[in-house]
C-alpha cells in the first residue's frame, strides 16, 4: 500500500464522539511507552502526527487520522504504568474497553509489545481479553533494532510458549521497528487486505 496522503482528524474523550463510522478503522494500543506513536508516523510516513513523548502515558484521548482518504488509523491511550492518578489510568482503560467493543467499523486493533522485554502481566492481560472478547487483533513487536537477535528470539519465544498454554492458534505476530522501518509492509499489507483497499 502506498501512503498518499495522512491527516489528523479528531481528538476524542470517548467513542460515542468519535467521526461517523463511515470508513474502515484500525487501531493501535500498547503498554505506555511501548512506542506507539513512532511506529504510527513511520507507517504514515508523516514525521509528528503522532505527539512522540518520552513520559509515560502522553496519550489520553482515542486519535483519529485519515489515510489516503479511505481508511482511519486510531491511536489509542496506553495501559499500564503512567504519571498520572491510578483513577485517570482506570478512566482511560474503560473508555478506550468501550470504543474497542462498540466501534462497528473497528476491523483490527494492533497489540504493540515491546520486543526488549520478556512477558509482561499487562500484555498477556490485554491479549486475554482481546480473546475473551472474541476482538480481532494482531501482535506487533516493537523496538526490534534496540535488542540483539537472540534476545529478541528469546523473548518471542516466550511470549509464544505462554501463548500456548491458553490459546489453540496463535496470533499473528508482526516483529517491527519505528527506525529501520521492519515491519512496515507486512501492517499495510495486512491493513490492504482486510479493508480491500
Amino acid at each position: 500500500m502506498l501512503i498518499k496522503s495522512a491527516k489528523f482528524v479528531a481528538s476524542n474523550a470517548s467513542e460515542d464522539k468519535c467521526p461517523e463510522p463511515a470508513l474502515p478503522e484500525f487501531a493501535f494500543i500498547g503498554r505506555s511507552n511501548v512506542g506507539k506513536s513512532s511506529l504510527i508516523n513511520m507507517l504514515a510516513e508523516a514525521k509528528g502526527m503522532a505527539k512522540i513523548s518520552g513520559t509515560p502515558g502522553k496519550t489520553q484521548t482515542i486519535n483519529h487520522f485519515i489515510i489516503n482518504d479511505a481508511w482511519y488509523l486510531v491511536d489509542l491511550p496506553g495501559y499500564g504504568y503512567a504519571k498520572s492518578s491510578r483513577k485517570a489510568r482506570t478512566l482511560w482503560l474503560k473508555r478506550t474497553e468501550n470504543y474497542l467493543l462498540k466501534r462497528k467499523n473497528l476491523l483490527t486493533t494492533f497489540l504493540l509489545i515491546d520486543s526488549r522485554h520478556e512477558p509482561q502481566a499487562n500484555d498477556l492481560d490485554r491479549i486475554s481479553w482481546f480473546g475473551e472478547h472474541g476482538l480481532p487483533f494482531v501482535i506487533v513487536f516493537t523496538k526490534s533494532d534496540k535488542v540483539n537477535n537472540q534476545v529478541l528470539k528469546s523473548n518471542i519465544e516466550a511470549y509464544s510458549k505462554q501463548l500456548s498454554s491458553m490459546w489453540s492458534e496463535l496470533p499473528l505476530a508482526i516483529i517491527s521497528s519505528a527506525k529501520t522501518k521492519k515491519g512496515r509492509a507486512e501492517i499495510l499489507e495486512y491493513i490492504s487486505g482486510v479493508a480491500d483497499l
